[in-house]
């Protein structure tokens, strides 16, 4: 890449002077330290930018007009545009670190807000993917998280429906209660009561900004499942309900009672909850995900049929399962997201 700069200021004198006076080329010198600001530093572009520099003034020693004022003028010209490059690309430099900085920081807030799930725990096989539908984005309002208990596994996900950062801090008080909770070993209601709680009374704080205050809520699905027991144990807060995919064959866990998302009961008692089983056994695969799934469209306005293409997929490991959801999830969305999704695959093992 240097060497196009440097080629063009060698090209430009010779051709520069081996033509008539009249004829100059000089000026067209300026682009070396513009195209070495496209990918060198400032150091580097100060360097080809002076080389530039003394380029026009071999050909105005060598035309014998080195004083005159049409060179002075040019020269001053190149002084001054390359003086410009570099200042420009010494800022541009100080803007990437910052932004490089802020990136390091926002992936280290990720991985404490939102944990990467263990492969494994208990009986369990676990695999996650969260996507942000931002480039850039690393936090968003989509959660996940497991809690290792003593007599099994729970499990949650969740959307937060807010934006910025509300919808982060929304996410991180639920995991947060979750994770604390859940260790105690309450009963299902009595935890998805402990959440509700911790999120209503959280929206009802006054704040700054109290148009938006209490507005928010969260969409979430609680999962217990035990060990010694091939079942799952649900209550489902206003979220998609979850699929089990056993020999090829998908089945949605829809309960006959669905819960208000969290944050809009008012503060419910753990009797206000009610836990619904569903069969799941040793081979079978469960698939946890948020709206931003199924309510991806294509270009003709077609939503992702997400239990069709796991039914068509016809795999086993759950670390398969969601990378190729997310290829074809991306595909299907022609390559941008119009929302955050995060999908959790758990499988029961020997």
């Amino acid at each position: 890449m240097v060497a196009v700069p440097l080629v063009l200021i060698v090209g430009v004198t010779v051709v520069d002077l081996l033509t008539s006076p009249n004829i100059h080329l000089g000026p067209l010198l300026v682009a070396a330290p513009a195209l070495t600001a496209a990918f060198g530093g400032p150091v580097l572009t100060g360097v080809v930018g002076a080389l530039a520099v003394g380029a026009q003034v071999l050909i105005g020693v060598f035309h014998g007009g080195l004083f005159t004022s049409n060179h002075e003028a040019q020269i001053l010209a190149l002084i001054v545009v390359s003086a410009f490059v570099v200042f420009f690309r010494y800022a541009y430099n100080r803007h990437e670190q910052e932004l490089v900085q802020v990136r390091g920081v926002a992936e280290v807030a990720q991985k404490v807000l939102l944990r990467p799930l263990p492969s494994r725990i208990g009986p369990l096989r676990i695999a996650s993917v969260y996507v942000a539908a931002e480039a850039e984005a690393r936090i968003g309002g989509d959660l996940y998280a497991t809690v290792r208990t003593p007599y099994g596994s729970r499990v949650m996900i969740g959307d937060v429906r807010g934006k910025g950062l509300t919808a982060v801090g929304d996410a991180a008080l639920l995991l947060g209660a979750f994770r604390a909770a859940a260790h105690r070993n309450p009963t299902l209601p009595t935890l998805v009561a402990h959440l509700e709680n911790t999120v209503y009374w959280d929206t009802v704080e006054p704040t700054e900004d109290a148009e938006t205050a209490g507005e928010s809520f969260i969409t979430a699905a609680v999962l217990d499942i035990p060990d010694e027991e091939p079942l799952i144990r649900l209550i489902n807060c206003g979220h998609p309900p979850p699929l089990v995919v056993r020999q090829g064959r998908v089945t949605e866990l829809t309960v006959s009672d669905p819960a208000l998302p969290l944050g809009l009961g008012g503060g419910l008692p753990a009797s206000a909850y009610e836990a619904e089983a569903f069969p799941f056994g040793v081979g079978d695969l469960l698939v946890l995900y948020t709206d931003g799934v199924i309510e991806t469209r294509d270009a003709r306005g077609t939503f992702y049929p997400l239990a069709e293409r796991i039914a068509a997929w016809g795999g086993t490991h759950p670390q398969h399962l969601v990378q190729y959801i997310h290829g074809d999830l991306l595909a299907h969305a022609g390559g941008a997201l119009a929302d955050d999704v995060a999908v959790v695959a758990v499988e029961r093992c020997e």
